[in-house]
């Protein structure tokens, strides 16, 4: 059985989606809703299937994001989940979920992530957590932990990969239209990774390295164009985006090249020309690395078979 532990004060966008992803008629999980009377979601009102005792016939369970983490945690919602991780059930949180889990003490001498806006405050309030921002998800085998909203989705389908096998996961994720899995962390999710509007010295830049991927660019070109030092224009490049402005390029080179492998059929050698990559060896090292499979097999995975 895979049961939602749920009370008064979480937020409806991950409960709701991961509820889906979990009930589809593809899958053959046992769902239930836990809780002990019916609870506010937002601005709707679920009613639980089982009490949060029913968690001790859980083979997971999962935790949804808390709205407010300044709130105290519910103890009876904390002892349930303990409870049931005493048990050897697989425990995975949503978002400020990760809170209830640190609160059991669960995540102690463990990695974990949250929601980017709250690493800190996990960090601060449980010490014995090693708290890391930058990631979609952390897998510890029984623990399971994913960052903000639609992160829940990717660990959803991650643990779907896990439990069904890739082919499963992958035909989910065509359902939800989404993608099977997400390279990067949540740190390119940051307010403003990409500035837009007036004013800002990056928003030209960045448009100027988009329309020019083919061609060799150094971080002394970038501040060039954009009429700043390159001490200054990494400084700013970490402010902006939290990487450096060549971490920043290869990233956009390897995207450019995932566009170009879903829409075109044009040859991986002719890819890593477009995309700035030199050769197909230089690509195919590169991508592998960042995608976790080689340029064919993404293409196999992602390019549309029918219409769009």
């Amino acid at each position: 059985m895979l049961a939602f532990a749920v009370t008064d004060g979480m937020l409806h966008f991950e409960l709701t989606a991961t509820y889906e992803i979990f009930t589809a008629p593809q899958l053959d999980y046992e769902v239930r809703i836990c809780g002990d009377s019916p609870v506010r979601v937002g601005r709707f009102t679920v009613e639980p299937d089982l009490p949060l005792n029913g968690l001790a016939h859980a083979d997971t369970v999962v935790v949804p994001a808390i709205d407010d983490v300044d709130r105290p945690l519910d103890p009876d919602l904390v002892e349930a989940v303990k409870a049931a991780h005493g048990r050897g059930a697989r425990i995975m949180s949503l978002c400020t979920g990760a809170f209830v889990l640190a609160e059991a003490g669960l995540l102690d001498g463990l990695r974990a992530t949250t929601h980017w806006g709250h690493t800190d405050e996990l960090a601060r309030r449980y010490p014995r957590v090693e708290v890391d921002p930058d990631v979609l998800y952390v897998d510890n085998g029984q623990v399971l932990t994913s960052a903000g909203k639609a992160a829940a989705i990717d660990l959803s389908l991650h643990v779907i990969r896990g439990d069904h096998g890739a082919a499963t996961a992958n035909t989910a994720a065509r359902r939800l239209v989404v993608p099977p899995h997400r390279d990067g962390g949540q740190a390119q999710f940051v307010p403003a990774p990409v500035p837009s509007g007036e004013g800002h010295p990056l928003t030209e830049l960045f448009e100027w390295v988009s329309a020019r991927f083919d061609q060799m660019i150094s971080v002394e070109d970038m501040a060039r164009q954009a009429g700043m030092s390159s001490r200054h224009l990494t400084r700013l490049f970490k402010a902006v985006t939290g990487t450096t402005p060549l971490q920043w390029l290869h990233t956009q080179r390897i995207r450019r090249a995932q566009e170009l492998l879903e829409m075109t059929d044009d040859s991986v050698d002719q890819i890593a020309e477009a995309s700035g990559m030199g050769t197909a060896t230089t690509l195919r090292r590169h991508f592998h690395r960042t995608v976790g499979v080689p340029p064919d097999t993404y293409r196999r995975t992602f390019r549309p078979t029918g219409g769009r």
